[in-house]
C-alpha cells in the first residue's frame, strides 16, 4: 500500500526557516507528479507548490513565490519543501500530495494520495 508521511513542522518565528518532508513508500510515487497544501483553520485546503514528476517543472501560489522551493529526490522517495522568510499567515496543516499524472497538477482534485499533515506555526 502506498503511503506519504510528511514531517519537519513546528513552531518558528515570524522570519524562520522550517523545511518540510514527505517520504512515499511504493514505486508509484516516483512516477508521479507530487503537490504540497496548507490548510489554516477555518479555511479550505489551498495549493502551495507542485513538482513534475522528474523535477523539471515547478511552480507555487503567489504568495509563496520567491520564500519557499519545493524539490524531489526520487532515489529516496522524498520530497520536500524549504519555507524561508516564514509569516504568521503561512500558519496551517501542510499536506503533502500524489498525482496519477507525470506534470504539475494545482487542484486536490488532481491528486489521489495524501499525508496526514504536518502542523506549521509561525508566531509574531
Amino acid at each position: 500500500q502506498v503511503q506519504l508521511v510528511e514531517s519537519g513542522g513546528g513552531l518558528v518565528q515570524a522570519g524562520g526557516s522550517l523545511r518540510l518532508s514527505c517520504i512515499g513508500s511504493g514505486h508509484a510515487i516516483i512516477t508521479s507528479a507530487m503537490g504540497w497544501f496548507r490548510q489554516a483553520p477555518g479555511k479550505e485546503r489551498a495549493f502551495v507548490a507542485t513538482i513534475a514528476w522528474d523535477g523539471s517543472s515547478t511552480d507555487y501560489a503567489d504568495s509563496v513565490k520567491g520564500r519557499f522551493t519545493i524539490s524531489r529526490d526520487n532515489a529516496k522517495n522524498s520530497m520536500y519543501l524549504q519555507m524561508n522568510t516564514l509569516k504568521p499567515e503561512d500558519t496551517a496543516v501542510y499536506y503533502c500530495a500524489a498525482a496519477a499524472d507525470y506534470d504539475i497538477k494545482y487542484h486536490t482534485s488532481e491528486y489521489h494520495l495524501w499525508g496526514q499533515g504536518t502542523q506549521v506555526t509561525v508566531s509574531s
